[in-house]
């Protein structure tokens, strides 16, 4: 993944995801976010520091590969995810403008942010540094911002920060991420202009082609290593996988908000693909989505696929159910 870092053998792999849900306050069918201009988002994303690579479509979406990671429009849902030290946070506030100026009054609807620990928050920008101060800064903007830390704070553990008291998304809404590290070297080669020759290709090879059917993929392999792909469904369905395949700071992320009543078997295939030694899931769905009921998939599985649990822990917001688990594969 492109970037440059202070240590120039360390990049963090792990992102920063912002997924925000708008709503015209007039209620004109009219609003639609897919009606900003490239040059808006380019410009917004260099706050950001980062840039577009390329871009695919769909009726329903509009997803870009980025320097750092992916973007996703549609008509009422902005989601932005950015690995290295970009500063994803310091675009909120400027987002929010620029849906005003360019689709007209509105109210945000939700907003959810969330990552997993970082490797050396000491690298990242001041207001990313630690969860705390995120959250001062989303606070500033929200009077009714809730932030959670689950897992073992002292080990690995996953920060959520996100709006109580709200109506919440009208439509059904899911997302599951697998977050995972210390890849397998050999799984990581693929991903390595040594051995592939594009994106193309490293998807091909690695199976992520055979994840879900149909998608319609974009992907890209960095030089001389490095990938990321989006792949996109009608109806605004979506996965995004971002590799840093280096040895010493390997990672792996999945997330897609493909709809089902279990996520079982699409872990397997994720897991197949890429063989970490650790990784952590979560699994987001609102009380109207089909995989509100997914987390009882998953209460008793203490072990899955060669790996054993450490972390369970499951939350009843007000409009969402939250499942978070961390695996690991055990010490022979």
């Amino acid at each position: 993944m492109a970037g440059v870092q202070s240590d120039p053998h360390f990049f963090e792999g792990t992102e920063k995801l912002l997924e925000v849900w708008f709503e015209s306050t007039k209620g004109d069918d009219s609003f639609d976010l897919r009606n900003i201009g490239r040059l808006d988002w380019e410009h917004l994303l260099r706050i950001v520091r980062c840039e577009i690579i390329s871009k695919s479509s769909s009726d329903d979406m509009d997803a870009y590969v980025l320097s750092e990671s992916s973007m996703f429009i549609t008509q009422k849902r902005f989601i932005l995810k950015t690995c290295g030290r970009t500063t994803l946070l310091l675009a909120m506030e400027p987002l929010i403008r620029l849906v005003t100026e360019k689709c007209g009054d509105h109210k945000v609807v939700d907003v959810f942010y969330s990552r997993k620990k970082f490797a050396k928050p000491e690298q990242q920008h001041k207001i990313h540094r630690t969860f705390e101060d995120e959250v001062h800064h989303l606070d500033q903007l929200f009077k009714n911002g809730a932030a959670y830390t689950l897992g073992k704070i002292n080990k690995d553990c996953w920060h959520l920060y996100m709006l109580e008291d709200v109506p919440g998304v009208k439509d059904p809404d899911q997302t599951i991420e697998l977050l995972m590290w210390n890849m397998c070297p050999e799984k990581m080669k693929i991903f390595t202009k040594e051995v592939s020759e594009d994106g193309a290709e490293a998807t091909q090879k690695s199976g992520i082609i055979d994840i879900i059917p149909g998608l319609q993929i974009d992907d890209f392999l960095f030089d001389p290593c490095g990938y990321s792909m989006n792949g996109i469904l009608p109806g605004g369905y979506y996965i995004t996988i971002h590799i840093t395949p280096e040895p010493h700071c390997s990672y792996v992320s999945f997330e897609s908000n493909v709809p089902q009543e279990s996520y079982y078997d699409l872990v397997h295939k994720v897991l197949g693909c890429f063989n970490p030694e650790k990784f952590l899931m979560t699994v987001f769905s609102n009380k109207i989505s089909i995989a509100k009921e997914s987390h009882k998939h998953f209460e008793d599985l203490y072990r899955l696929k060669g790996y054993k649990r450490k972390d369970h822990q499951f939350c009843a917001f007000q409009n969402y159910n939250l499942t978070y688990t961390m695996y690991t594969r055990p010490i022979i």
